[in-house]
């Protein structure tokens, strides 16, 4: 065997580290949406958004029924997983800036649309709410 044969063998991987394909795919299509949710987020694009929070929705899906799979059989690679924890700590950050950005807007609805003096009979809760005379709220 002459050297130029060999080569190949010594820059193998270990089977443990090489990608699966039927795993890939699942992943680069989850990684691929979060990309472009963040960035319809960072534009505020909120039609971009629903579509985009829709897709990543579908392909988590079909990526934790491929990993789910792989994992019975005991051959999801390191690398492959490392990746797949990156990807739902991104998709875990990604819904903490919507909640906040959502909680924002909500304290600015409450500042430009007070609620009307006994206008309203329940509130958020449920629970009708009574306005006594010092401004606070009764239950």
């Amino acid at each position: 065997m002459d050297k130029a044969s060999a080569l190949p063998e010594r820059l193998a991987l270990p089977a443990g580290l090489l990608a699966a394909p039927e795993l890939e795919q699942p992943l680069v299509d989850v990684e691929s949406c979060l990309n472009a949710l963040g960035e319809a987020l960072l534009r505020r694009d909120s039609n971009e958004i629903e579509q985009q929070a829709s897709r990543l929705q579908q392909v988590l899906q079909q990526a934790i029924v491929s990993f789910a799979e792989a994992a019975k059989a005991g051959s999801v690679p390191p690398a492959l997983r490392h990746r797949l924890v990156a990807a739902g700590g991104r998709v875990a950050a990604q819904r903490e800036s919507l909640a906040r950005a959502t909680a924002a807007l909500d304290r600015a609805m409450d500042v430009l649309m007070p609620p009307e003096a006994g206008g309203g009979l329940y509130g958020a809760s449920g629970r009708t709410e009574r306005r006594s005379y010092g401004g606070s709220f009764q239950a």
